[in-house]
């Protein structure tokens, strides 16, 4: 069984089985106004500072390209596999992979191995932070005002859009790197 599978509950009343969610950023919506940065940083700190987000937004202002960068969850994730104290761990009831600070020990492989970019690290912190979901509620995609982050049920229609997206992300990264 995969955590895609025990993510998967039943109602008490024998009702449809609930699927996982997962953010869906779609990088052709978004402005780069940033606002996703603000509430994640508010949310997780108090206070509004980019630099404390979960979430960042790459901005090429010459070629009019905004992507948001978060922690995709993965069903394999690279991180918790590098990690040498099992500080990164699935959570049963979101599926976002979390980091306990009190195992990190801070070597920063989990930066390193990431293909999203989805950790970062804090101003003279030495452990790094990334998305978890807001518990559940995923804050960022309820404020952004563009729709270009989702967070939706991980449905197979789903699925496609989230991969036509990285697509459409990696031809714009690809364009935006040869100039």
């Amino acid at each position: 069984m995969t955590w895609t599978d025990r993510s998967m509950r039943r109602s008490k009343g024998g009702g449809s089985a609930l699927q996982r969610k997962i953010l869906l950023v779609d990088a052709e919506k978004c402005t780069g106004c940033r606002i996703c940065e603000l509430v994640c940083s508010l949310t997780h700190t108090g206070v509004c500072n980019p630099a404390e987000a979960r979430i960042g937004v790459i901005n090429w202002y010459r070629e009019g390209i905004s992507v948001p960068l978060v922690c995709q969850q993965c069903e394999k994730p690279p991180c918790t596999d590098v990690c040498p104290t099992n500080a990164l761990k699935r959570d049963s009831e979101t599926v976002a992979i979390l980091i306990d600070p009190g195992l990190c020990m801070g070597c920063k492989m989990c930066l390193v191995v990431c293909p999203f970019g989805g950790l970062s690290l804090k101003d003279g912190e030495e452990i790094p932070i990334k998305c978890d979901l807001c518990n559940g509620e995923a804050k960022c995609a309820g404020f952004c005002p563009t729709g270009a982050i989702q967070y939706v049920r991980a449905t197979q229609t789903n699925v496609r859009k989230r991969r036509a997206a990285a697509d459409r992300v990696s031809k714009l990264l690809r364009t935006a790197v040869k100039t």
